[in-house]
């Protein structure tokens, strides 16, 4: 006790010291979180078996890739060798990880496992026929698409949650310092989510171009500024 006594004005002059630098701007600036710039790429997963069922399957971890799915995903780390990324990332679930692998191989770069990048959830009309999605598990998604974002999946989320849950993830892939990123998600996810956050979306691709097994899709911004699409199915942004 009688220590501490004695250090007691020392560490009152050091607090003083410390409120006095701040007080007149000299203290040192305590380091901001990071805001930078982004060039994001996402890449839908290969085919899976969920694909080749016709049955609409959201579980976590789901089904695996296919044959072909794997070739698929041997494919595009080898379309994609010319990019400079410096994060490779993909969801909870199985065929996007397994999708990310060729590319992590080829890169020497972990792959780093993402909560808010799976896929929209289902709720009520999980392993529905994928036929039916349009009057099922897509009605509420394409509302978001018409800026209600309010509309909720029945048993599942709504646009606000699924909108947050991969702006989360953007923002922990850009706390890593990854500026150019690429990310293994879920068809579903990367369009709705592209085409309710830049600032330039073009719906019509939703039916004239479709992303299909390792369709890619390409955004420059960051969570807190927002984005902007500059690629779509390897084709530039009108």
């Amino acid at each position: 006790m009688r220590i501490l006594k004695n250090r007691l004005p020392a560490v009152i002059a050091a607090l003083l010291s410390v409120v006095a630098m701040l007080l007149t701007g000299t203290a040192t600036a305590v380091a901001a979180p990071a805001t930078g710039e982004m060039f994001v790429t996402f890449v839908r997963h290969g085919e899976s078996a969920g694909n080749t069922s016709g049955m609409i399957d959201t579980s976590i971890p789901g089904p695996s890739l296919t044959a072909k799915g794997q070739a698929q995903a041997a494919a595009v780390a080898s379309l994609l060798a010319d990019r400079k990324f410096d994060g490779i990332y993909a969801s909870r679930m199985v065929r996007t990880q397994q999708t990310a692998q060729p590319t992590s191989a080829l890169r020497g770069l972990p792959i780093i496992v993402e909560p808010g990048f799976h896929e929209i959830e289902a709720g009520i009309y999980e392993g529905t026929p994928e036929k039916d999605a349009l009057r099922g598990y897509l009605a509420a998604p394409l509302q978001w698409m018409k800026g209600d974002l309010s509309a909720r999946t029945p048993g599942a989320e709504n646009g606000y949650e699924f909108k947050k849950r991969v702006d989360d993830s953007l923002k922990d892939a850009q706390k890593r310092g990854s500026k150019r990123p690429v990310i293994f998600s879920h068809g579903g996810t990367i369009m709705f989510w592209t085409f309710i956050s830049v600032s330039n979306p073009d719906p019509s691709k939703m039916q004239s171009d479709p992303l299909q097994n390792t369709g890619r899709v390409v955004v420059k911004g960051s969570p807190q500024k927002g984005w902007k699409l500059i690629e779509w199915n390897g084709k530039p942004a009108a």
